[in-house]
């Protein structure tokens, strides 16, 4: 199987060889250790750490596509119903999910800022919240679960905080595209900041005899690439490429349509020029929607743990009012306990009750239920609900500040009006909370005082001892049984009201706040007409509003700035076939002449991908690379290097089944043995070659009708041999993918008889993992 390489040193050596369960769709290394995470064709992601012991598994739906957060600590997957979920490394644990597509997500590349300063650090901005705050709150866990139940965390899983902590020190963008041909970047990976579609890009160019107007339609996204200082995006897709010309004299425009694989070309730059503006909001608005998840959770516990203590009141309680029609008395419950309270005579219904039905026992189970209840209600508020609030309330603060520097913040959409909305609605919610905390004391001590008076009415009809009991308040009593008895204020405050129906404010309190209103300070007159639940959900809806300014203003600054149409493809393959193709950047050096010899660096696009056989004619089984896309035309004048191209030919035999670009501007090829055998019986070879060493040939740009840039390489095809010093013959037939990590220096190859092989493909890596 490796005859030749008995005479020379065999290279890439095989770390292990090791059989798996089910065959890999997708797989990626861990940018920063030593981790491989890996689909399986039943959608199971599966981490491995490098010496193949599996630290977890897990299945989050249809997996279509998956990439590593650049710092290594988490990881976001792309599914088939368009949602994108990030999960921690560490647990495999949800951390975050965006519903960001309506189609399945074909692709993800999250790529961070790594631009120093003069001093060599990574420049951060300053989130002056931990100056005046304590550490944020967590999410509140539902009593009586364990940790990990029911999507609440507990103190030792508070996954958002861990994302918050991590992700937010270095200014990063999550890129993911659709196969309906959209794209859509996060900053964090959590806040949405733009969108565009592929079909709505139109593309004006000169060509020699007049002006061109190019349209992509019905287009796949395939493969995206952000450059490593986040100013350009490379788009690999496959579609109809519609080319309207006009040419000098003529009097209507000609129209023909391009079926194939085409390159585009994203201008991003904004991501970079306002970094700063954008990062700090960002930051703000991804920690105000944690906070929101915060906010939301303790509405929603407290709304549960509340239901179920009034449900055990009403079910004992209720209980009195069928004993009131059994005994044929016309009376309601509220009568009879205050006919009790006044010293009358005690119906026959109120004694069975009280003594029969609830009993003392009962009585104090009740009263543990309620009362318990209103504590941890006034825990939840103190320890999430109102730190949370008030958090949010200064973040937005700091947001409405930085808006009104309108010459920097306004261009990326931060608007004034908005942010002063949502300011004040942050406001109305901390007084909503406010209020919320004064009821929520108020129906508790109520009920603790109500229950205090019941217990003793039950001792003395029982003839026991009751002075050692609790005092009451007759007063409170009274006001119990006529205002809270068949009445939920906290349910109120804590639900959305119901069609049209609104909390009832006296006129004299709603003239006060119109009186006040007159000071400054807010509009809004009527938010105590709304409940806890519907003021959060306002400012919820006031902070979407906002946020999706800044938004819509970066979707129209990113613009297509060149589109290549690389290869025919058949109108049938468009959709279903699968390229292989690769796109990465790397830090190239420009020497220019004078008399002082000086260097300087570039970044320099490397594009790979398989050419289809009988996409064209005499042109089979080959690798196209093509370098210089996001370079300037008018940079050829400066002495850049213009457009450029090489078109390599697979030895006969082999087809290329995978191919990915490595450190170095190294290209990694996965090359299968073209046999009529039975499945997984054929060997393979795996080759390296120095991609900037190979014979590149300038392409045009233009887009004319026979403007196929691979065809323009018909006649410089370059043969690959099998002979190279960069050669390792695999003893198996493989499949796709070719996982390659060029940070450690190895790769995983997946064989068709459902083995995984791993290869140091670095020399001195194999050192390096020692020393480690």
């Amino acid at each position: 199987m490796e005859t030749y390489e008995s005479e020379r040193v065999v290279p890439f050596q095989l770390q292990f060889d090791k059989p798996i369960a089910s065959q890999i769709k997708i797989a990626e290394w861990n940018p920063e250790k030593d981790l491989l995470a890996m689909v399986t064709e039943e959608s199971k992601l599966l981490l491995h750490r490098f010496n193949w012991q599996r630290l977890w598994t897990i299945s989050p739906g249809k997996i279509t596509s998956l990439c590593w957060r650049p710092d290594g600590k988490a990881i976001a997957i792309g599914l088939e119903d368009g949602t994108i979920s990030l999960h921690d490394v560490e647990n495999g644990k949800l951390l975050r999910s965006i519903k960001s597509h309506t189609v399945a997500v074909i692709c993800l590349n999250w790529e961070e800022d790594e631009e120093k300063d003069d001093n060599g650090n990574i420049p951060s901005y300053e989130d002056r919240t931990s100056r005046f705050f304590p550490a944020p709150p967590r999410v509140p866990r539902m009593p009586g679960l364990v940790p990990g139940d029911s999507g609440f965390m507990d103190e030792a899983e508070d996954s958002f905080r861990e994302l918050s902590n991590s992700s937010h020190q270095r200014y990063n963008i999550l890129c993911s595209g659709d196969k309906d041909g959209n794209i859509c970047f996060s900053i964090f990976g959590i806040f949405p900041i733009g969108k565009i579609n592929l079909h709505s890009l139109i593309v004006d160019s000169l060509v020699q005899r007049g002006h061109s107007s190019n349209q992509l339609l019905n287009t796949s996204i395939c493969n995206v690439s952000l450059s490593k200082d986040l100013c350009h995006l490379v788009v690999m897709c496959s579609g109809d490429l519609s080319i309207a010309s006009l040419e000098v004299g003529a009097k209507q425009m000609s129209n023909h349509v391009l079926t194939g694989f085409h390159c585009l070309v994203l201008d991003t730059s904004i991501f970079s020029k306002r970094k700063n503006e954008l990062y700090q909001v960002a930051q703000q608005a991804s920690n105000i929607e944690d906070l929101g998840e915060v906010i939301r959770a303790s509405l929603s516990v407290m709304s549960k743990q509340w239901s179920d203590a009034m449900h055990t009141f009403n079910e004992k309680f209720n209980a009195l009012s069928s004993l009131i029609i059994d005994h044929g008395i016309d009376s309601s419950p509220q009568e009879e306990f205050l006919s009790l309270l006044g010293g009358a005579r005690t119906s026959p219904a109120v004694h069975q009750f009280l003594v029969n039905s609830l009993g003392e026992a009962g009585l104090k189970r009740v009263a543990k239920v309620v009362c318990g209840a209103g504590k941890e209600l006034q825990l939840v508020v103190l320890d999430h609900l109102q730190p949370a609030a008030e958090i949010i309330g200064f973040r937005i603060g700091e947001l409405q500040a930085l808006s009104k520097w309108r010459a920097r913040y306004q261009g990326i959409g931060l608007d004034e009006k908005l942010m002063g909305n949502a300011t004040e609605n942050a406001g109305m919610f901390l007084i909503q909370v406010e209020r919320f905390t004064r009821v929520l004391c108020t129906v508790v001590q109520q009920f603790s005082n109500f229950f205090s008076w019941l217990l003793k009415s039950v001792k003395i009809l029982m003839s026991e001892q009751s002075d050692q009991l609790q005092p009451f308040s007759s007063e409170l009593v009274i006001i119990f049984l006529k205002f809270l008895y068949d009445q939920d204020p906290i349910k109120q405050l804590l639900e959305l009201s119901e069609g049209d129906h609104s909390i009832e404010v006296d006129l004299e309190t709603m003239q006060r706040i119109k009186e006040l209103a007159h000071f400054g300070g807010f509009l809004d007159t009527a938010f105590l007409k709304r409940t806890l639940a519907e003021e959060f959900q306002q400012m919820e809806s006031c902070l979407q509003e906002a946020f999706q300014m800044p938004f819509a203003t970066i979707s129209k600054r990113i613009l297509c700035k060149d589109l290549l149409p690389l290869f025919p493809m058949a109108a049938s393959t468009v959709k279903s076939s699968i390229i292989p193709a690769s796109i990465s950047y790397y830090k190239e050096d420009l020497h220019e002449s004078s008399d002082c010899e000086t260097s300087q660096q570039r970044l320099t696009d490397y594009i790979s991908f398989r050419v289809p056989d009988n996409s064209i004619s005499n042109i089979t089984n080959c690798i196209g690379i093509v370098r210089g896309v996001i370079h300037d035309m008018g940079n050829s004048e400066k002495g850049y290097t213009s457009l450029e191209a090489s078109l390599l030919c697979i030895p006969d035999g082999y087809n290329c089944v995978d191919l990915s670009l490595y450190k170095d501007a190294q290209l990694v090829l996965l090359l299968d043995e073209i046999t009529a055998s039975s499945e997984g019986s054929g060997n393979a070879y795996m080759m390296i070659l120095q991609a900037g060493d190979l014979p590149f040939v300038s392409i045009s740009r233009s887009s004319s009708q026979n403007s196929w840039k691979v065809l323009q390489l018909k006649d410089c095809l370059m043969q690959l041999t099998l002979e190279s010093e960069k050669v390792r013959g695999i003893p198996h037939s493989v499949i796709p993918p070719l996982a390659v990590s060029a940070s450690r220096g190895v790769a995983c190859v997946f064989a068709a008889r459902k083995r995984a092989l791993v290869y140091i493909l670095d020399e001195d890596e194999d050192e390096i993992s020692d020393a480690e």
